[in-house]
């Protein structure tokens, strides 16, 4: 789960990592208003969408009067933002952080994220702040440093060092990056963070080390731990179809291409994705209905996937091994028949009960193509597709 920077930055304090002072505002007044209780003489404007790249897109100013911050909450509030991150038709800004001016002398780049390769947090740390991190990492990776922190020991001295050291830190700010690199382990690991991304980390005119912008996503599994995490979520952020299918407990991943795909497992999952991409054409979402799916929690995958308007055809690709391809076969018919059939429908079952599966679909008198083995339902969708344009 993703929560905009003005939360973020309030999770932050909460382990007395140094952030500067800001307040939301939903609406042009309370930006004024907020203005206002800074003081200025410096104000910073910040969109808050779910997306990097704000700034480039537009969504961040720098302004020297409470009149600026007035025209640009005027003119950000409400509209779309554009990033890399959003795709072409962007984020409609709901949200805006009113910020505190800071007195930038050099900008950094800091991250935490799990490492499942060594079952440890890792931080990366680049002296390159302000800029994409991979941009950075395509074009000078010799600027990133990476270092792990074991969970039997957590965050050490040691580790404080190596930041300060990657950042060329002296004196004053190598004592300062220690204790910022603790406390950010800190919080990382009491709120279950998948990732916390601060970029940029400054150092201030005045000698301080802060973080100017945070980014943290939070595991998923974990945020019945954290109801106070969990209260932070904002669903206009989020892909209606998505949050649909969270109710229903399926892993769903709108993309934007044309076919839509129900699969059992991940990794058939992203080899379903994979072969509609050799031949040609592009899913539409990633969806694994889990192993122990039933016959609603089916019917409800494929209402999500008909409910988008990219979707041209649909490809069933189900391993039966705990999951009974009776159970999806019944899911489908029963789904098909409540909302109707308006694209092409490609269904291969294998594994538990593949023959009442088989037998299910083909007496359900429903517009369905039966495919051998994968390879063989790819082609045919994408086929049905094109024929369809």
């Amino acid at each position: 789960m993703n929560i905009h920077e003005y939360q973020a930055k309030v999770v932050l304090r909460e382990f007395g990592i140094p952030v500067p002072r800001g307040i939301p505002a939903f609406s042009v007044a309370e930006a004024e208003k907020a203005a206002h209780q800074l003081g200025g003489p410096v104000w910073v404007v910040k969109a808050q969408i779910h997306a990097g790249g704000r700034g480039k897109a537009g969504g961040v100013k720098v302004v020297s009067s409470i009149e600026a911050v007035t025209r640009e909450a005027t003119r950000i509030l409400g509209a779309p933002l554009v990033t890399h991150q959003t795709g072409p038709k962007g984020k409609v800004v709901n949200r805006l952080y009113i910020e505190e001016g800071s007195a930038i002398e050099k900008e950094f780049y800091l991250s935490a994220l799990v490492d499942r390769a060594t079952s440890r947090v890792a931080f990366v740390a680049s002296t390159e702040g302000g800029m994409d991190i991979e941009e950075v990492a395509r074009e000078r990776p010799e600027k990133i440093v990476t270092f792990s922190i074991d969970p039997a020991t957590g965050a050490m001295p040691h580790h404080g060092r190596r930041l300060a050291q990657a950042l060329r830190l002296t004196g004053s700010l190598a004592k300062q990056a220690e204790g910022l690199l603790a406390r950010l382990y800190a919080a990382f690991v009491a709120k279950d963070m998948s990732l916390l991304e601060v970029n940029p980390l400054v150092v201030t005119g005045s000698g301080e080390l802060i973080c100017l912008d945070a980014k943290i996503s939070f595991d998923d599994n974990a945020l019945f731990r954290h109801a106070d995490i969990a209260a932070l979520r904002d669903i206009t952020e989020e892909d209606e179809k998505e949050i649909e299918a969270s109710k229903h407990d399926l892993n769903y991943v709108a993309l934007d291409g044309t076919i839509g795909c129900m699969v059992n497992g991940a990794g058939l999952a992203m080899a379903t994705m994979d072969i509609i991409k050799l031949y040609g054409e592009s899913p539409a979402n990633f969806l694994d209905v889990g192993g122990s799916a039933t016959k609603d929690r089916v019917a409800a995958a494929f209402k999500i996937i008909t409910s988008d308007p990219q979707v041209k055809g649909i490809l069933v690709n189900i391993f039966g091994g705990i999951m009974r391809c009776d159970v999806i076969a019944e899911g489908v018919v029963a789904a098909v028949k409540e909302v109707g059939l308006r694209v092409p429908l490609v269904v291969r079952l294998e594994g538990t009960n593949v023959d009442k599966g088989k037998h299910i679909i083909a007496t359900s008198n429903l517009n369905v193509t039966p495919a051998n083995d994968l390879d063989d339902a790819a082609q045919k969708i994408v086929k049905a597709v094109r024929e369809a344009a």
